[in-house]
């Protein structure tokens, strides 16, 4: 708890208004019952460790940017906090000028969500695993077919055109045909949606297509 007295004093000074917490609970806790605009999470703690910490507060839906602390350098430690949610990571040893600095670009960057598994109505789809779910049902994707429906999930209810898709889902250097969307589109809908009677990814005619987000009143228009 040494280095978290010398970080509050020293963020005090910066002019932030700093809570500590003690345990990985205690974080939790205040990261639920106070909003931050930015928070410093140590992966090192006496009860659940800061991945832990990192999920739960994503889990209960709060935003606020996650630079972690460790004193690990290993690739797969650095993937783990990522994935669980962290925004941003240092390694101890560290200067707190960089410390600083990292926070400032945190707190600019804003408490927006960013969930860690994409969920749209009863579709599900996690980056990290690669794994996809209907309604608790696993789906099997292509990694070409997983990037086409990540897109779509992360532009629910917003119309995507050929060419966006491509630029995004391919590359801006693609020098095929954009019937290579049509394509994936067809696979995509006889694995998530006609196996399950439904019809969420759709077509809108001269413009492209949209999955559709439940929650909205949009019609659908399957090709």
């Amino acid at each position: 708890m040494k280095m978290a007295g010398l970080l509050k004093r020293g963020l005090e000074e910066e002019g932030y208004a700093v809570d500590v917490a003690r345990t990985g609970e205690e974080g939790v806790w205040i990261a639920e019952e106070s909003p931050a605009d930015a928070i410093v999470l140590d992966v090192m703690l006496p009860d659940v460790d800061g991945f832990e910490v990192c999920r739960r507060i994503r889990q209960a839906g709060r935003w606020a940017p996650v630079l972690m602390l460790t004193a690990k350098d290993a690739v797969e430690d650095r993937v783990r906090g990522l994935d669980v949610g962290a925004d941003d990571y240092l390694t101890k040893p560290f200067a707190f000028s960089e410390l600083a600095a990292r926070l400032r670009a945190l707190v600019r960057r804003g408490a927006q969500e960013r969930p860690t598994v994409l969920v749209v109505g009863d579709l599900s789809l996690d980056p990290a695993t690669r794994a996809v779910h209907r309604g608790g049902t696993p789906v099997e994707l292509t990694p070409k077919e997983f990037a086409l429906l990540e897109f779509f999930m992360r532009h629910p209810g917003e119309v995507l055109s050929r060419m966006r898709l491509i630029e995004h889902v391919w590359d801006w250097a693609y020098e095929g045909g954009s019937n290579v969307v049509d394509v994936y589109v067809k696979y995509l809908r006889e694995k998530v949606d006609r196996p399950f009677g439904l019809e969420t990814i759709q077509t809108v005619r001269g413009a492209g297509y949209r999955l559709r987000d439940p929650g909205s009143d949009a019609a659908p228009h399957p090709a």
